[in-house]
């Protein structure tokens, strides 16, 4: 048996790491038809000539190979029709109007937990951001009660959080003040501290946890922010387009007084939030710390480089942190394929933002 064959084979059990399956079903079938063009070009693997394979040779591969890789996803599966007890749909009514809600429980609770509100992007639903995120293994690991808030299609036409409306850019009502009553609400139920409460989101979610970020600190102690754009970036859904492509000139403004600590992810390549409003998010944290630093250092995950900024208080607190992804689009680096609006290469935005969250 040739390396070709296991080097067709070890990459399609790669993508399948990644869960992949598209992927990975192709790298097989052309690993049988002796075509190893889909393999990712990789230093050390040269792909050269095609050469005819026996069926014998490719299952060999995979017997040899079969116990190097698992996928984390693998044991996330459920066989059809089976509801997960500790996944509920529930709804909470506050002064400030009425919002439903998914949540996940993890299974041990005989620890100090955290809460987590996971705001979907536009189109998505709690359903489809929770397959896409895979927030609730993490949930499992580290303890986590993870919301996930619904924006239903009569709040807004596309299902997106209304970042951009004046009506939903403060703390005394709308959506920030709805989605912090509930991260309170939830908070008390479970007895989680307030150091303990974060909120993360997509592209029009990360912009409205952006506003939760500097409207309600007191409520969200850190923030993650994907494919996101700044708070007051815009003011109505022509000046949201021109934030989208880069030109959110009032979201550029120095910010002052307190905020959230962020961890800001997007992808070079995002052809719907230009990759600029992650850099104006990192700039207003900057600007409202005088006596902070930054530590620059580039890191390569999954075959992707990334460039990731830390900004270090005075007494070397992360208070923020960007991390820039070469080559990613407008998804979740690292999602689940089973979501909309994820891209499996990663690096693992989930446990990045986790990693933030928790870190001491």
């Amino acid at each position: 048996m040739t390396f070709r064959i296991q080097d067709a084979v070890a990459d399609a059990m790669a993508r399948l790491k990644t869960s992949d399956v598209t992927g990975a079903t192709s790298a097989i079938r052309d690993a049988l038809m002796g075509d190893t063009s889909s393999q990712r070009a990789t230093p050390g693997h040269p792909l050269g000539r095609p050469v005819s394979r026996r069926l014998g040779d490719v299952l060999n591969a995979l017997k040899s190979t079969r116990g190097q890789f698992q996928s984390p996803m693998s044991r996330q599966i459920r066989k059809a029709g089976e509801v997960d007890p500790r996944f509920t749909s529930r709804s909470l009514d506050s002064v400030a109007g009425k919002m439903d809600y998914k949540l996940y429980v993890p299974e041990h609770r005989d620890r100090e937990l955290a809460l987590v509100l996971m705001l979907h992007g536009c189109t998505q639903d709690p359903d489809d951001f929770a397959r896409g995120t895979q927030m609730n293994r993490l949930a499992d690991e580290f303890g986590l009660v993870v919301a996930y808030p619904h924006q239903p299609r009569s709040a807004n036409a596309n299902g997106c959080w209304n970042w951009f409306d004046r009506r939903h850019q403060s703390a005394g009502s709308g959506e920030p003040a709805m989605l912090a009553a509930l991260a309170r609400a939830l908070s008390q139920e479970f007895g989680i501290p307030p150091d303990r409460v974060f909120a993360a989101g997509l592209s029009a979610g990360a912009a409205m946890v952006d506003v939760l970020a500097e409207t309600h600190p007191e409520t969200f102690s850190r923030v993650g922010l994907h494919s996101g754009l700044p708070h007051l970036a815009a003011h109505d859904v022509m000046s949201a387009f021109s934030a989208m492509k880069g030109d959110g000139k009032a979201g550029r403004r120095a910010s002052t007084g307190p905020a959230s600590r962020k961890i800001i992810i997007h992808g070079s390549a995002d052809p719907t939030v230009h990759p600029s409003n992650g850099d104006a998010i990192f700039e207003h944290m900057r600007a409202r710390q005088p006596g902070s630093s930054i530590v620059l250092s580039d890191a390569k995950t999954a075959g992707r480089k990334a460039t990731r900024q830390i900004l270090l208080g005075p007494s070397g607190e992360a208070l923020a942190e960007h991390l820039l992804i070469e080559g990613a689009g407008h998804a979740w680096s690292g999602g689940d394929a089973g979501g909309s609006y994820t891209d499996p290469m990663g690096p693992d935005a989930s446990r990045e933002i986790v990693a933030f969250f928790l870190r001491s």
